[in-house]
């Protein structure tokens, strides 16, 4: 069973109810050369709510779904704890090297984890046994995937995978076709590091719609570590009044060095915005028009008792 495919896996109860959808899996990297083990599953409730589920509590790995020994599972919202690695989320295009006398043609080369490969072992214990890593050709073309024993992999350990400038291909594939909202939960749930990264490999649009999703504090960090012109371009590609609340919320200095970046056209309306005071009807309107079609129909309602003469 390998660990991508676990992804957005639907979870069952023991009497066949549904849980929620696998998000990523926790593992343990230890300092020493130790196999890696895993410790559980973030799974993602229906509620949004993000949760730790114990890997003892799993009874069986299907191609389609994961089910579960027992229904009783703790509904607090997962937090990352020292020592805990998210295979997904942090492992997946880590820059590790191969030292397998078999692939000769692999050996001194920089190549990218593309996927893990779990086992059970006789302890009924879920270990990492392999690791799928993929080399670079010229021109960024992807070479082909080698599947190798994780004690032929180096570089796998905490310190390499908080190191800078780790690649995020594998990650955006996990959420290439998912809500925005969706995403930012996601993202919301990764390391600082990691969470950076992805966020700069988006696009403007798709960043736009993704960040509009995170809380005003988080939005401002964001942009924050964009920089002033990533930023006039992200700001550009939101709604005017998403926009606007963002840049309320910083200094008044940086939102006009912001507001200067950014195309006239884009930033006039949202000037207009911040204009208004936040709590009135100003503030909490949007600048974009609302458009009916002549086929629209409407429907008018009376309220209130009939007059009386």
């Amino acid at each position: 069973m390998y660990i991508a495919r676990l992804a957005r896996m639907l979870v069952l109860g023991p009497l066949g109810e549904s849980v929620g959808r696998i998000r990523d899996v926790v593992i343990s990297i230890s300092i020493v050369r130790q196999q890696p083990r895993v410790l559980g599953l973030v799974v993602d409730l229906a509620t949004r709510r993000s949760i730790f589920i114990p890997i003892l509590r799993v009874a069986s790995i299907e191609p389609n779904a994961v089910t579960l020994s027992t229904g009783n599972v703790s509904l607090r919202h997962f937090v990352q704890r020292p020592g805990e690695v998210l295979a997904i989320g942090q492992v997946l295009d880590t820059q590790v090297k191969v030292n397998d006398p078999e692939l000769p043609e692999l050996a001194g080369l920089d190549v990218v984890v593309t996927d893990l490969g779990i086992e059970q072992n006789r302890t009924r214990d879920w270990m990492v046994s392999r690791v799928a890593v993929r080399t670079h050709r010229r021109l960024g073309r992807r070479g082909p995937v080698h599947v190798v024993d994780w004690q032929s992999v180096q570089g796998l350990t905490p310190s390499a995978l908080a190191l800078p400038g780790q690649g995020v291909a594998q990650l955006l594939g996990q959420f290439e076709g998912r809500k925005p909202v969706d995403v930012a939960d996601a993202i919301r749930g990764l390391p600082a590091k990691r969470r950076y990264e992805v966020l700069r490999a988006l696009n403007d649009d798709r960043l736009a719609d993704i960040l509009q999703e995170l809380p005003e504090q988080d939005q401002a960090e964001v942009l924050s570590q964009l920089g002033t012109e990533r930023s006039a371009d992200v700001l550009e590609e939101m709604d005017p009044d998403d926009a606007a609340d963002l840049l309320g919320m910083l200094n008044p200095t940086d939102a006009e060095m912001l507001l200067t970046r950014m195309d006239p056209d884009e930033s006039a309306p949202v000037r207009r915005l911040l204009t208004h005071s936040p709590d009135t009807a100003g503030g909490l309107m949007t600048s974009n028009p609302v458009v009916l079609t002549p086929t629209r129909r409407s429907r008018r309602r009376w309220h209130g008792s009939a007059i009386r003469t």
